[in-house]
């Protein structure tokens, strides 16, 4: 899998999910076997730059590359001063987000509302190409399947962003209108792969290794993107290679590794936070990790009245070594996608 001049590990990757996948969860995802992960959507309001809450989503530090960067905005060329903004701060590649159904966004006119007004939509890739190419930095796009039921026209806009010279579009399969109800249709996104030349990835609704066949063999996309599935279950991606390349089921992950790697995601998680805020925004990560396990709800609301990180790091690994105590494989319960409630994204 190749965006521009960058080699990717495999064709599995995380998707970008506003409140989710910062710096910690990325690296856990990449542990358990994702090849790619773009970053929460960043604003392209100059204003906002210097905010916290923008300093943290484009916080890189220790992450392997190739370093992706999704973009939000609605015009021009404040989105390419963004572009440029953050490729100054280590951006290797730019994503731009036209697939974002959230209320607060579309009300901007911004994320997935920009399937509307089409010339709007294709000038802003321009400029963003534009800004990039001097760097050598690929641009990337990210949309849904159109704007609601009676205008999916995300083919056309495909085809106008890969003359413009995108270099690989995701494409989940549903409209705005949608959100995420329903199932996903993967009809749209064949015709897209079918029309375009560069990569195309599949999105939407992938929760399961069977899943991910079938929407391979449906779409005959080159990668897939994950995204609620991965929530709590972030070895998902290395479930998904292994059953596309031998057609087996792997067994669930060691019940130690997990405690390893979300007793390091914590300790992650805090550092970049902070305590105080580092310690609440921790409690959705634990809480979907717990959701599927023995007395997971009970430890769940334990550590929901928990402040200092101390502590909370503490009970969540009493908990996993008690745990592999009777389990050496984490137990299988898993809960189905349908069971996270999708993240409101912000800009």
């Amino acid at each position: 899998m190749q965006i521009g001049p960058y080699t990717l590990p495999n064709a599995l990757f995380v998707a970008p999910m506003a409140g989710v996948t910062d710096r910690p969860f990325r690296q856990l995802c990449r542990h358990f076997g994702a090849g790619y992960a773009v970053s929460e959507m960043v604003t392209s309001r100059k204003d906002l730059w210097h905010t916290l809450k923008t300093s943290r989503r484009a916080d890189h530090t220790g992450e392997p590359g190739p370093i992706a960067v999704q973009i939000a905005g609605t015009d021009a060329a404040m989105m390419a001063e963004a572009a440029r903004y953050n490729i100054d701060r280590g951006a290797q590649i730019i994503d731009i987000n036209m697939g974002c159904p959230a209320k607060k966004v579309c009300n901007q006119w911004t994320g997935s509302a920009l399937m509307q007004d089409e010339p709007l939509a294709l000038g802003i890739v321009e400029a963003v190409v534009a800004a990039c190419a001097p760097h050598g930095v690929p641009v990337t796009l990210k949309m849904r399947t159109g704007w609601c039921a009676q205008s999916r026209n995300a083919l056309r806009i495909a085809r106008a962003a890969e003359g413009a010279g995108v270099q690989m579009v995701t494409v989940h399969g549903r409209t705005r209108q949608q959100g995420y109800k329903g199932d996903a249709e993967y009809g749209t996104v064949a015709a897209v792969k079918a029309a375009l030349r560069i990569p195309v990835v599949a999105n939407g609704d992938i929760d399961s290794p069977e899943k991910a066949r079938a929407v391979l063999r449906a779409t005959g996309c080159d990668a897939l993107m994950i995204g609620r599935a991965a929530q709590g279950r972030p070895w998902i991606f290395r479930e998904v290679g292994h059953f596309l390349a031998t057609g087996q089921r792997l067994a669930p992950p060691l019940t130690l590794e997990v405690r390893r790697a979300l007793l390091a995601h914590l300790q992650d998680h805090v550092g970049l936070y902070g305590e105080s805020s580092g310690v609440r925004s921790a409690r959705k990560h634990i809480g979907w990790m717990l959701r599927a396990l023995p007395d997971g709800e009970l430890l769940r609301q334990r550590i929901n009245t928990i402040e200092q990180a101390a502590i909370q790091w503490q009970m969540v690994a009493d908990y996993f070594e008690e745990l592999a105590e009777t389990h050496e494989r984490l137990p299988q319960k898993a809960a189905s996608r349908k069971d996270v409630a999708p993240m409101e994204s912000t800009p």
